[in-house]
């Protein structure tokens, strides 16, 4: 009776979770914004630091992060890996100049306050990552993501996604966590393996999945193929130590690659939505309003200088690719924000004691209102250039 009873309870705050982000999101509709504010936002009031509703945080993150790994699978299947190959310029130039600027960025202000080389370095990592959520959701909503800009702009957030995993040990090592001889061989041979399936990809161009036209009319059995698909190459980059996410991308790619099997995004396009929005919700949940209230000042300044670099060192990026001024401003407020991986290499730095608690809780509020202004900013962006460029 006691478990039914919390089984009850537990039901009831994910149907009350259902209901605040239909009730937001109607609002956000009438005024065409995207559902993830709403998202962000149900999380925020119903979280702990809010109304204390949904109290079991640790279900939520691990439902995010199923999310996270649907999302990046999602982003896999609609990239054409030869493509990709081809223009391997515009996004490895693209990223390489957003970490270093940003690196360079975070050394300027660090200069002033005395700090170490070590945490320079790596909230300068936190910063120079976008969301991949965000941006190419919010253009799929808009239609745009097979527009020139669109490509440039998840080319850039597919090779920040791929840079993660070296990002990652840096952060471990300066941190003090040096990885062991096990891990770094266990991750060359993931890494390896990665690279010899894209080459043969990359050989064949297009090929057939053996169990395809045993499924073209079995609902059932193709939607737990593709789970099995998504969440099983998610799992074997996560056993080489690499991001499972990665693994995810990697598999969504081979999708693309293979032939008839357009059911994929069919077949899981639900389960994304829920777990894509889960993953939103656990962003609100960290965001502590007490903390926020008590240093709203330095909260708002850091929010504004990171959006403002982020903006411009992107647009600079894309106007060095591109010559176009208005698709370069606009790319750049695609890229404003702190992407949703930055929260990985915070808790990194955290735990490796790079960073203070309260540095780290600094961090997480400022990624987290990033995310949360993001549609603002880039519809802000887009309606100043449309009026500018329109009167040229």
């Amino acid at each position: 009776m006691i478990l039914l009873a919390a089984q009850s309870i537990e039901l009831t705050n994910f149907v009350l979770l259902g209901v605040v982000i239909l009730g937001i999101g109607i609002i956000l509709r009438r005024f065409k914004q995207p559902y993830v504010i709403a998202y962000i936002l149900a999380g925020i009031f119903l979280g702990r630091h809010g109304l204390s509703i949904l109290s079991d945080e640790k279900v939520i993150q691990v439902f995010g992060e199923f999310g996270l790994i649907l999302l990046l699978f999602f982003i896999g299947m609609e990239i054409n890996l030869t493509n990709l190959i081809k223009n391997w310029k515009a996004p490895t130039i693209g990223t390489l100049i957003q970490i270093i600027a940003s690196v360079f960025l975070v050394g300027i202000i660090g200069y002033f306050y005395n700090w170490q080389i070590n945490r320079i370095i790596i909230i300068g990592f936190i910063i120079s990552l976008s969301s991949s959520a965000v941006a190419i959701k919010l253009l799929q909503d808009s239609n745009e993501s097979t527009t020139k800009i669109g490509k440039n702009v998840i080319s850039i957030l597919v090779m920040q996604d791929i840079l993660i995993v070296p990002l990652l040990i840096i952060v471990n090592f300066l941190g003090g966590n040096k990885p062991t001889t096990q891990e770094i061989i266990l991750q060359l041979v993931g890494g390896t393996i990665i690279i010899g399936v894209i080459v043969w990809v990359l050989k064949k161009k297009e090929f057939t999945l053996p169990f395809v036209e045993n499924l073209k009319d079995d609902n059932e059995l193709q939607v737990i193929i593709a789970f099995i698909f998504c969440f099983g190459f998610a799992l074997f980059t996560a056993l080489f130590g690499l991001s499972a996410a990665l693994g995810a991308f990697i598999g969504g790619m081979l999708v693309n690659a293979s032939r008839s099997t357009e059911w994929f995004q069919e077949s899981l396009h639900s389960f994304r939505i829920v777990f894509v929005a889960l993953f939103f919700v656990s962003v609100g949940m960290l965001i502590n309003l007490s903390f926020l209230y008590d240093n709203w000042k330095i909260v708002l300044l850091l929010l504004l200088a990171v959006s403002i670099s982020n903006h411009f060192i992107n647009a600079l990026v894309f106007q060095y690719l591109e010559k176009d001024w208005a698709n370069s401003l606009y790319g750049g407020a695609l890229l404003a924000q702190i992407g949703e991986l930055s929260f990985i290499l915070a808790s990194s730095a955290f735990f490796g004691n790079v960073i203070s608690e309260f540095e780290y809780q600094l961090t997480i509020i400022v990624i987290s209102l990033t995310l949360l202004i993001s549609p603002f900013w880039i519809a802000l962006t887009k309606g100043l250039i449309n009026k500018k460029f329109s009167k040229l």
